[in-house]
This record gives C-alpha cells, sequence and structure tokens, in this order.
C-alpha cells in the first residue's frame, strides 16, 4: 500500500501533531503546516491525502480559523470536505529547562515570562491567576513553539505550557502537570480530504484508514454527522428559522449552530450547521433531500461532509 500523507498543524509536538498520530500512527507520513490556510491548501491541491485541523475545545469553544476556511469565501477548497473527527484529551503541563533546579510549588519567582499559544492561557486561567498573576505573557505559534523557546534557552526565566508530548519532544522539564482548569478538557479535529483525489480513493476511505485497513462493521450502528453551510436573504423575515426547519423535517439532530461574516456587507453571514442522523437512515439520500429543501430558503448552500460520530462511539 502507497503511504499516505497527512498534513498537521505544526510544527512538531503539537497538540495537532499528537492527534495526527493518535489517528493514523506513525506508519504515514505527517507533514507539518504553518498555518490552517496551508493545511487546507495542501488537501485541495492534492499534496496530501487528508489534514488534521482543530475546530472546537470544550473549554475555549469553537476554532474561528477552522470556520473561516470552511466559508471559503474566494472558492479555493472547492474539493475539500470533512470525512472523519477526533477528540484529544488535552492536558497542559508547566514547562522548564532541565538544568533549574526543581521548582517547590508556589514559589515560582524565578520565572518571570510564560510561553504559550494563545488558547491555552484561557484553558489554564485558574492556576496562572493562583500563581502568575502578573507575569508576562508571550503569545506564541502553537504551545510546541513555547516549549521549544525555553529548550533552546532563549529565555533564561522562561517557562511554557504545553504538553508532555512537547516536553518529552523538545526536552524539557514537567515542573507542574495537568494545570489546565478542566481535567476533562478536550480538542475535537476534523479530518478532510479531496473529494476529486484519485489517490486516496484508490488507498482506502478514511473509515478503512482509521480501523487499519479494515472495513468490518461496528456491533452497534453509529450515528453520522454532517456538517452543512448557507447564507440567506436577511432582509426577508423567518429566513433563518425556515432554514433550520429543513433539518428538522428530515429527522436531523442539530448539534451546533456558528456563523461568520460572509465580508459581503454589515449583518451578512454565513452559517454553518453541525446535525446528527442516525445510522439506520440512508445517509446519502437524505443529505441530497437537505440541500434540495434548503435552495427554496437560502442564497447559497453546500454540503461539507459527512463522516462518524466518534463521541458516540466512545460514550
Amino acid at each position: 500500500m502507497e503511504q499516505l500523507q497527512v498534513a498537521f498543524l505544526g510544527p512538531p509536538a503539537s497538540f495537532s501533531h499528537q492527534a495526527a498520530l493518535e489517528v493514523f500512527g506513525s506508519s504515514v507520513n505527517l507533514i507539518p503546516q504553518t498555518s490552517f490556510a496551508d493545511a487546507f491548501a495542501a488537501v485541495q491541491q492534492q499534496q496530501v491525502d487528508y489534514a488534521i485541523i482543530p475546530v472546537e475545545n470544550s473549554t475555549n469553544g469553537v476554532v474561528v480559523q477552522t470556520f473561516d476556511l470552511f466559508a471559503d469565501r474566494q472558492g479555493l477548497y472547492k474539493d475539500v470536505k470533512v470525512c472523519g473527527e477526533h477528540y484529544l484529551a488535552v492536558h497542559h503541563c508547566l514547562l522548564i529547562r532541565k538544568d533549574i533546579s526543581p521548582l517547590a510549588r508556589p514559589d515560582y519567582g524565578s520565572i518571570k515570562k510564560l510561553y504559550t499559544h494563545p488558547q491555552a492561557w484561557g484553558q489554564c486561567d485558574k492556576f496562572l491567576s493562583l500563581y502568575f498573576k502578573g507575569v508576562e505573557r508571550q503569545d506564541t505559534s502553537s504551545t510546541s513553539k513555547g516549549a521549544e523557546i525555553v529548550a533552546k534557552k532563549q529565555d533564561e526565566h522562561g517557562a511554557a505550557i504545553a504538553s508532555r508530548f512537547a516536553a518529552e519532544y523538545h526536552g524539557v522539564e514537567v515542573a507542574e502537570a495537568n494545570i489546565e482548569d478542566d481535567h476533562g478538557n478536550k480538542t475535537r479535529f476534523l479530518i478532510i480530504e479531496n473529494t476529486q483525489s484519485d489517490h486516496t480513493n484508490r488507498i482506502a476511505s478514511f473509515e478503512e484508514v482509521r480501523s487499519g485497513g479494515t472495513a468490518q462493521a461496528p456491533t452497534l450502528k453509529p450515528a453520522r454527522k454532517s456538517l452543512f453551510s448557507f447564507t440567506i436573504n436577511q432582509d426577508l423575515p423567518g429566513a433563518l428559522a425556515d432554514a433550520l426547519l429543513v433539518f428538522k423535517a428530515e429527522g436531523f439532530n442539530l448539534t451546533s449552530i456558528n456563523s461568520r461574516p460572509s465580508q459581503r456587507g454589515p449583518g451578512q453571514y454565513i452559517f454553518f450547521v453541525e446535525c446528527q442522523l442516525d445510522q439506520s437512515i440512508q445517509c446519502d439520500d437524505v443529505v441530497s433531500r437537505v440541500l434540495q429543501s434548503l435552495r427554496a430558503f437560502t442564497v447559497t448552500c453546500r454540503e461539507l461532509g459527512t463522516w462518524k460520530d466518534t463521541l458516540q462511539l466512545s460514550g
């Protein structure tokens, strides 16, 4: 079998890297990307078979960069669709250089600056408020980048907030583990593919890839999720409500609704609806019916992918 190419939001040892390893294992070629847009472009241009991108965190909410790319205002990613999801348990650690004497909590006086990704501050607010109130914070492009800064001694009085995976990768010490406010903290990742890729279709479906190349049916048929985007005539009273009733009529359970500016004028939005459908209903047929019905109440509409509900499977 040809080796799969999988993009993740880099650098190495990021939470996206960790999620990619959990989903695809070490037998694929994992390729770091510097931005969300680069990951989408790599899939659209068929430079990779899949990409794994964060879409929401159980503490901080949705990742707007991902929805902005799904909005695809310039039509750059017309062949990109979601084919799977993965929930990653996110545990943050306070990381220091190994040559620093062990710190005795709560005496962290030698630390004058903290480094991490902006998303992590809000996920560790209680710990930071208790032990690092007033300490300078420096945003980094990823939690892994913060660990790298500490490892390379770029700041003699710095510490980072990142994962244990990043600590092991960069060779730094875990001074305090599990400093996140919510120990059930999880980030959901979506796996995207190019629906026109002969290479991916020839190898296997994503669900077969994830199960190790087997296509065995599960004992219990899982629900499936679908993601739709649409715009409405917002001068028409009840247009959004009419669009949402389409999903109810077809037996979908709405699991989330988000919106992003359409950039076509003030008060104009692109709506994203994620919904769940029992496997007993023929999914392809109902998705087609939803799109057909939506066209009566929307200006534009698009199905952005259908996949197995892994949260239900894990529950």
